[in-house]
C-alpha cells in the first residue's frame, strides 16, 4: 500500500471511531466534513511520516504554492503545503488542502517552475475535489477488505512490519487501488486546471513537462523502483503530449520569477539537512573541487559540518560565501548559528542582529538571535524575540520550550505551563502535555490560550 492509501486510510478509521460521517455514495465529501477529515489525516501524517521542519525551506515552499493559490477564483480551503523526508519521487494531496512533496523529489527539481508545476497540478486536484470524490467512494470497500485493511495499517505503519503491509496490499490492492488512485480523467483535468493557474501566476509549464519526464525516466530502473508518484497519478504519457501542446499555444500573464537564487538556496539547504552527512559532505566536497567559487556548495558544505559538530570548518566555508556576498542574510545567519553552537554568544548576537530588521527575516537566524538575547541574560529583549517569532512562524515549535524558561524566569508559573504545554502537544509527549496544560488551564486567564488550552486537552483525551 502507498503513501497515500495508507495514510487516508487510517485517517478513515479515526474518523469512523470519532463519528465524523462520511457519504455513502460517490458524491464528494462536504467543505466541513473534509476539514474534519484533515485534522485527523494530519495527526496520521505526523505520528508515522517525518516532516521536513527547517523553517526557510517550508517558508519557501510556501510562498511558491499561495502565489499559484491566489489566482484561483475561490479556494475552497487553506493551502498548506509541506515536505516528507523520503527519497522516493513522490507528490500528493490530501484532504483539506494539505499538499506533500517528498525531499527526494524536490531534491530532482532544478529550478522554481518545476516545484510550481508539480504544486499546481496537486492544488488543482484539491480544487476539482478528487480527493474527497475518492475518499467517499472507498467507503464501498466490502467488510473482509476493511478488515484486512485495518489490520495490515496497524502491523504495517511507518514501514514497522513487512508481514503487514503484505496483509494490506493483499486484502485492499484492487479495491483501495481503484477507489483512491486518480483516474485518467482526473489527471488530465488537473492538469488543465493547473497549467491554467501555471500560467496565471506567471509561470511557463515546462517545469511540469520537466519533472514528469523525470519521474517517467525512472520507471527503467526496475519495479521495485517504480516511483509512488505514478501508481497515483495515472496516463503520464498522455499528459506530456497535451502538457506539451499546451506550451506551444500559451504564454504566462504575468512577469515570470527570474531571481534563481531563493530556489538555489533552498535547494543547497535541502540536500545538506536531508541526505546522509557522508554523502552531503562527499555532494559538495565535489562541487567546490569543481568550482572553488561556488558560494552556494560553501554555503551548504558549512551546514552539513555544522551539523557534524566541525564548527572552525563550517566557519571557513561560510566566510568564503561571504566574501563574495557580505551582506547576504541567509549566510549571516549561518554563521550567527556557528558561533552560538560555540557558546560564542556575543559574536553571535552581533552577526544576528545585522540581519534583524531585514525585509525577508531568516527564521532560523531570528531564532538564534533570541536564544543568544536569552543567554546573555537580556530577558525582556529575549521574551520579545520569542513571541515575534511565535507568531511569525507558528510550527518552529522550539520556540514554545524557550519561552517557558524565559517565563520561568519572570516567575509566570501560569506562562511557563501554557508554553511547555503547547511544546509538548506538538512534539507528541502527551504525557508532559497534560500535565502542564491542566496547570495552565487552572491558572491562565487571558481567553484566545484558555481557548488552546480546552483545544488541545480535548485532542489529547482522544489518544
Amino acid at each position: 500500500m502507498n503513501l497515500i492509501q495508507k495514510i487516508i486510510s487510517m485517517a478513515m478509521i479515526s474518523l469512523m471511531v470519532l463519528g465524523v460521517g462520511v457519504p455513502g455514495d460517490a458524491e464528494a465529501l462536504s467543505i466541513k466534513q473534509e476539514e474534519d477529515l484533515a485534522k485527523e489525516f494530519l495527526k496520521v501524517v505526523n505520528d508515522n511520516y517525518k516532516l521536513l521542519k527547517d523553517p526557510l525551506i517550508l517558508s519557501y515552499i510556501n510562498a511558491i504554492g499561495k502565489r499559484i493559490v491566489s489566482v484561483m477564483p475561490e479556494p475552497p480551503f487553506a493551502f498548506r503545503f509541506y515536505v516528507v523526508e523520503e527519497e522516493v519521487y513522490n507528490a500528493f494531496a490530501g484532504p483539506g488542502g494539505h499538499i506533500f512533496v517528498n525531499s527526494g523529489l524536490l531534491e530532482a527539481m532544478e529550478g522554481e517552475a518545476e516545484l510550481a508545476g508539480i504544486l499546481a497540478h496537486e492544488i488543482a486536484h484539491v480544487q476539482c475535489r478528487h480527493i474527497s470524490e475518492k475518499i467517499a467512494r472507498s467507503k464501498k470497500i466490502g467488510i473482509a477488505a476493511m478488515a484486512g485493511m485495518v489490520a495490515g495499517i496497524f502491523l504495517g505503519a511507518g514501514g514497522a512490519s513487512a508481514a503487514g503491509n503484505a496483509l494490506a496490499i493483499g486484502s485492499v490492492a484492487a479495491a483501495q487501488s481503484a477507489a483512491l488512485a486518480f483516474s485518467r480523467e482526473d489527471e488530465i483535468q488537473a492538469d488543465q486546471i493547473g497549467m491554467q493557474y501555471l500560467y496565471d501566476a506567471g509561470y511557463e509549464g515546462n517545469g511540469l513537462l520537466t519533472m514528469l519526464r523525470k519521474i517517467r525516466s525512472r520507471q527503467w530502473f526496475g519495479s521495485d523502483q517504480i516511483p509512488n508518484y505514478l501508481s497515483t497519478h495515472p496516463a503520464s504519457d498522455d499528459r506530456m503530449v497535451y502538457i506539451d501542446a499546451y506550451i506551444q499555444n500559451h504564454a504566462p500573464q504575468k512577469p515570470s520569477p527570474k531571481d534563481p537564487k531563493p530556489f538555489e538556496m533552498v535547494h543547497t539547504r535541502l540536500v545538506a539537512l536531508c541526505q546522509d552527512p557522508g554523502t552531503a559532505l562527499g555532494h559538495f566536497e565535489a562541487k567546490i573541487s569543481k568550482n572553488p567559487d561556488d558560494i552556494m556548495a560553501h554555503y551548504g558544505y558549512a551546514i552539513v559540518l555544522t551539523r557534524e559538530n566541525r564548527y572552525e570548518e563550517a566557519l571557513s566555508h561560510i566566510r568564503t560565501a561571504l566574501a563574495q556576498n557580505a551582506f547576504d542574510k541567509d549566510f549571516l545567519a549561518e554563521m550567527g548559528k556557528i558561533y552560538f553552537s560555540q557558546g560564542r554568544y556575543e559574536e553571535a548576537l552581533k552577526t544576528l542582529s545585522s540581519i534583524a530588521d531585514s525585509p525577508s527575516q531568516n527564521p532560523e537566524g531570528l531564532f538564534y538571535l533570541a536564544r543568544s538575547l536569552a543567554a546573555l541574560g537580556q530577558t525582556d529583549a529575549a521574551e520579545k524575540a520569542f513571541l515575534t517569532i511565535a507568531e511569525k512562524n507558528p510550527d518552529l515549535v522550539q520556540v514554545d520550550y524557550f519561552l517557558g524558561e524565559i517565563y520561568q524566569k519572570k516567575g509566570r508559573a501560569d506562562l511557563v505551563h501554557y508554553y511547555l504545554g503547547m511544546h509538548f502537544y506538538k512534539t507528541g509527549n502527551a504525557t508532559n502535555a497534560r500535565f502542564h496544560l491542566q496547570r495552565a488551564k487552572e491558572l491562565i486567564t487571558e481567553s484566545q490560550k484558555k481557548e488552546k488550552i480546552e483545544s488541545a486537552l480535548k485532542d489529547l483525551d482522544k489518544k
